[in-house]
């Protein structure tokens, strides 16, 4: 019994270890991306931590998301296939 409860701790703490690197992990990139210093790197690592972690993001409800979806260029795809 004694065993199950140091291994009880020892699984506490290290879910404490990772969850803190998680949460400064986020913070860092965080404060990048709002100082306009990320590199393509970090805007990667980013969108990787995004995905991992099943967050999305809609644009039909995301202001930021929907000017970003908004300012990209419109390709017309026949224009496109045309001119080659």
């Amino acid at each position: 019994m004694a065993m199950d409860k140091i291994m009880g701790k020892e699984m506490n703490t290290r879910r404490a270890i990772l969850e803190a690197l998680f949460d400064e992990t986020a913070k860092s990139l965080l404060a990048k991306v709002k100082s306009g210093e990320a590199t393509a790197s970090d805007l990667n690592v980013a969108r990787q931590l995004l995905k991992d972690n099943q967050i999305e993001a809609d644009p039909q409800s995301n202001d930021s998301l929907r000017e970003l979806f908004d300012s990209l260029p419109n390709f017309d795809s026949q224009k496109s296939l045309n001119a080659l």
